[in-house]
């Protein structure tokens, strides 16, 4: 969901170093304060004091690590720059210093040349995927995806709000009757589609609904609405963009106001698991395979293990050479965590392995990178040792104005294996 949180996949330097508006207040969002204050008045010494508080206070967060590079470049130590910058890219992340006039300096440096070869090396494709899913309706936008016991897939629309399914022939189940930009699906065991929606500025006429949101059922034949749970107003921006299901309870996450609800189907309430404030951005959630526990990946928190008894939360340890931020969908496959990094350069779908508690991540593997389809991947669906992903979204495709180019290619869908 792009324009809808901190999303920093534009990577210029002011891009990253200015991204931490609309954040929840706290320490890290006080340091970045610091830090930006400092780059104005460049105060680089400031800087990189402040650069420090930041990764003390979210270890890790890659946005904080190119700041820190960022600021040692500035202050004219540019070994520690490059350092810093490879602590990045053995996470397998880059930032595209290389056309930054600021990393300069860096370019001097005889480990210049090493680097800028690994940079390439991690923009190779990865992964075999075939097309399981091709739909030419331009400007869709796809974000979720449900298959049915049939086979048929099912796609939903953030731009026209339209609910399709996708057989030998596609057809409109929903078009946008009684509900908004369709977010993340699931198919419960009676038969009927759940999905988040909400009124989005990014959907066409949004009107005077916007900032609505909301978990709906639809029956997937006829595409009558059979629920429509409308969101309480609990926090003055609400988002919820995905969703599981466990028998009548639905757990969803609200990605603008760091919320985790449970809904009871039968009663029709929302219960905060994690009440707003809690998380940074939410989105992607799994059940364990207790189904005690929720993996909730918050995009610009990192990975957390929720205790569905009394809402206790554990951050999730990782390991250096990996990331858990920028997680938009969230999946598991035995003991591993099936995460689609979308904000983090390259994209990315990685499996990540839990350990026996299932307090961290021991190892981590990446299934698909830099392939051709690929255009911001967003959500998908394990279906016995297979995934299948939504790969080309184009949420990064809205300009300023929430407009959409022409000759967008239509939705596709990738399937891998897990094996």
């Amino acid at each position: 969901m792009t324009n809808l949180h901190s999303r920093w996949s534009s990577l210029g330097f002011l891009a990253a170093l200015l991204a931490a508006a609309g954040t929840h207040a706290d320490d890290y969002a006080d340091a970045r304060a610091e830090l930006v204050a400092a780059y104005q008045a460049q105060d680089f010494d400031a800087m990189l004091a402040a650069a420090g508080k930041s990764l003390d206070a979210r270890p890790g967060y890659p946005g904080a690590l190119f700041n820190l590079a960022l600021a040692e470049a500035l202050r004219g130590d540019a070994t520690a720059s490059l350092a810093t910058l490879n602590r990045l890219l053995e996470r397998g992340i880059d930032f595209g210093v290389g056309g930054m006039d600021e990393f300069a300096a860096l370019r001097e440096l005889p480990d210049w040349d090493s680097f800028q070869k690994r940079v390439e090396d991690l923009y190779e494709p990865v992964g075999q995927a075939e097309i399981a899913v091709r739909l030419e309706m331009d400007r869709f936008v796809p974000e979720g995806i449900a298959l049915a016991p049939d086979g048929s897939a099912y796609l939903g629309s953030i731009h026209t709000g339209r609910l399709v399914r996708v057989a030998d022939e596609p057809q409109v189940v929903s078009d946008r009757a009684g509900h908004w930009s369709v977010f993340g699906m699931r198919f419960h065991a009676d038969g009927g589609l759940w999905f988040a929606s909400a009124a989005i500025a990014q959907l066409a006429d949004v009107g005077e609904d916007k900032g609505k949101t909301g978990l709906f059922r639809v029956d997937a034949q006829t595409g009558e609405v059979t629920v429509a749970a409308v969101l309480p107003p609990l926090a003055e921006a609400q988002l919820l963009g995905d969703l599981v299901i466990n028998g009548d309870t639905i757990y969803t996450t609200d990605s603008l106001s760091g919320a985790v609800y449970a809904f009871d189907i039968d009663t029709g309430t929302f219960t905060a698991i994690l009440a707003p404030g809690a998380l940074g951005s939410p989105q992607g959630l799994v059940l364990d395979e207790s189904g005690g526990f929720l993996y909730v990946a918050d995009y610009i928190g990192g990975l957390s293990r929720i205790s569905l008894a009394d809402g206790s939360r554990v951050k999730l340890g990782v390991p250096d050479s990996l990331s858990d931020y920028g997680i938009d969908g969230l999946y598991r496959y035995n003991n591993e965590l099936i995460a689609i990094q979308n904000g983090i350069r390259p994209h990315r779908v990685a499996a990540l392995r839990l350990s026996d508690d299932g307090h961290r991540i021991e190892a981590g593997r990446t299934l698909a990178a830099n392939l051709p389809q690929f255009d911001e991947p967003t959500l998908g669906v394990v279906v016995g040792d297979d995934f299948y992903f939504v790969a080309n979204s184009h949420w990064n495709r809205f300009d300023a104005e929430n407009r959409l180019p022409d000759g967008l290619s239509g939705p596709i869908v990738l399937k891998l294996s897990l094996r």
